[in-house]
């Protein structure tokens, strides 16, 4: 059996990728490489260019290949961007995934593992870490538009022989252990990548966006998870789902939070340097704090995270930067 990954080029869809290969697992990926890259899908998987909402390419995937499982990544992934083009969100995030499950019950695929986010939480009205019974209350298109696909996934699985997992990811770094794979888009947007881009002079200087949060030192806090326990729960998803287990939605993170001052402050320490920030106003659609509950993960996937350390997912990450510029590959 196969296992189709969309967005296999992408930064998480490319760890995935080799994640599966390590499992022993037939790979396949589709990708149309809007934002990801052909050199980062591994050599192992069979490859199409193309986009989810071809249906006729989508057909052409599965009588060529036995797929029994999904796993989406490929989506738009940045809040403001989302705030400022929702329509664009919307088509590429929902209405390209309502074509993507549409395909896949064509096909009889049974097994489906989606990219959640925790946006569709928006701001919890708890301090404590978030666990999946919180009212779901999006605050921006991007977390909307994730929503969104879980309700049809859900809807989906009541409806067929169709069994999923929603992933509700929290903030996702660092890079493949073994340097296979990293964030390699220039244009990305996530604090330790731009951190780690500024600490080695690839970048100017960075902003921090709001100083004025309730939070112990005004800016944003997060749970940052390293990019391969992610991969290592989807892989534990699937098995699950093999095994006969049912549709779940799950959070993904270390149950942990750092603040955007703690997070730089730790760069310059493991890179041992300092370099220049500015300071901007808060950006739309970013709460002030959410760091997940990973309860339901641990015990009805089994999974246990191996890399979680804030300056471990920063060394690999600076190490990744630094393969980017040997390659020069932007």
């Amino acid at each position: 059996m196969a296992v189709l990954v969309t967005g296999g080029g992408g930064y998480i869809g490319s760890h995935m990728v080799w994640a599966l290969i390590d499992a022993g697992e037939e790979v396949v990926v589709i990708d149309r490489l809007s934002t990801g890259f052909r050199w980062a899908i591994a050599p192992e998987a069979r490859f199409y260019e193309g986009d989810i909402a071809d249906q006729d390419l989508m057909r052409r995937i599965f009588s060529e290949n036995n797929v029994d499982a999904i796993i989406h990544f490929a989506g738009s992934i940045v809040v403001p961007e989302s705030v400022a083009d929702p329509l664009g969100y919307y088509e590429n995030n929902t209405v390209k995934s309502r074509a993507l499950i549409a395909s896949a019950v064509e096909a009889g695929i049974p097994h489906f593992v989606f990219s959640s986010t925790a946006a569709v939480y928006g701001t919890p009205k708890v301090l404590e870490p978030v666990t999946e019974d919180l009212p779901l209350a999006p605050e921006s298109p991007y977390g909307s538009s994730k929503l969104m696909t879980e309700i049809m996934l859900r809807d989906t699985a009541n409806a067929h022989d169709f069994t999923y997992t929603a992933l509700r990811y929290f903030n996702v770094a660092g890079a493949d252990p073994k340097g296979r794979s990293g964030q390699s888009s220039a244009l990305a947007t996530h604090l330790i990548k731009v951190a780690c881009a500024t600490a080695l002079g690839k970048r100017e200087s960075m902003n921090v966006f709001g100083t004025d949060y309730p939070t112990p030192d005004g800016t944003c806090v997060r749970d940052y998870i390293h990019v391969w326990d992610l991969a290592q729960a989807h892989l534990m998803a699937l098995k699950r789902m093999r095994a006969g287990g049912g549709s779940l939605a799950a959070n993904c993170g270390y149950g942990r939070g750092f603040s955007v001052l703690e997070v730089l402050e730790a760069v310059k320490k493991v890179n041992g340097s300092d370099f220049p920030v500015t300071f901007a106003e808060r950006r739309p659609g970013d709460p002030a704090m959410i760091v997940a509950n990973p309860g339901l993960a641990k015990r009805e996937l089994g999974w246990v995270p191996q890399y979680d350390d804030l300056e471990g997912i920063i060394s690999s990450a600076l190490d990744w930067e630094r393969h980017l510029m040997r390659k020069n590959s932007y």
